[in-house]
């Protein structure tokens, strides 16, 4: 298996990936990103996908899809400032890059890292599957009054603190993802949803909303005990993995 880091030009600048290719040949539509969720403490922009890499890694070598760790625009390495649309223009050029002449992909997110995969998924029928990993489902009170989500954008550095931002507009374009009505429009393609029963920044109610949105055409996985941060839960990879494998 080799991983390698690679820089791509986007739309606002440098978009950084790392490229985890299994062992065996990579079949057709066995590819999937992983997208991380927005950093929301001080200054967690530049460390928010550093453990994507690694649970690439380990899906590639256990079950043999390729795996694009994706740093969006503001998050990392990559250039720019966060925007719920900017991310999915960030999404839309790796895509295109990267896919080739594969014919689909799969794509997992956590927390509105998981809100945009829904939205990607609904919108390109490239996408074979989804899955939604502590994702809100009522992103009004995800993100709170529009003053203060823009001053914790800029705390944890997503968007520059001399950066002439509009906060009305910024909450009005996250919520444009409609994390409800994405999901809806999915089916009949396979999505998985999984949540932590202790998750403080997200309630498990978001979960079955999210399900209950697919009318029962997603499966949910409610890991007990656990919290918002699943992404180095053995639970929670073990969980991807089986998904991933059937």
């Amino acid at each position: 298996m080799t991983q390698q880091a690679r820089s791509i030009d986007g739309p606002v600048g440098v978009l950084n990936i790392v490229i985890s290719d299994p062992p065996r040949a990579i079949d057709r539509g066995r590819t999937l990103l992983l997208c991380h969720g927005l950093p929301q403490s001080r200054d967690a922009a530049s460390t928010a996908s550093r453990l994507l890499p690694e649970l690439a890694e380990r899906i590639a070598q256990e079950a043999g899809w390729q795996v694009l760790a994706v740093s969006f625009r503001g998050v990392g390495g990559s250039e720019g400032s966060f925007s719920a649309s900017g991310w999915l223009e960030d999404l839309s050029v790796i895509l295109d890059e990267q896919l080739g002449d594969r014919k689909g992909y799969s794509i997992a997110g956590f927390g509105l890292g998981g809100a945009i995969a829904l939205r990607q998924a609904a919108g390109d029928e490239r996408a074979r599957g989804v899955v939604a990993l502590a994702t809100p489902s009522k992103i009004d009170a995800w993100c709170g009054e529009a003053p203060n989500f823009l001053k914790v954008c800029k705390n944890a550095g997503v968007i520059a603190a001399n950066d002439e931002v509009d906060a009305v507009a910024l909450r009005d374009d996250v919520m444009a993802l409609d994390p409800c009505g994405a999901i809806a429009q999915v089916p009949p393609r396979r999505i998985l949803v999984i949540h932590g029963s202790v998750d403080t920044r997200v309630p498990e109610s978001a979960a079955r909303d999210l399900v209950d949105a697919a009318d029962g055409h997603a499966e949910l996985r409610i890991i007990q005990g656990a919290g918002h941060w699943l992404r180095a839960d053995p639970r929670m990879v073990a969980t991807l993995l089986g998904w991933l494998d059937r």
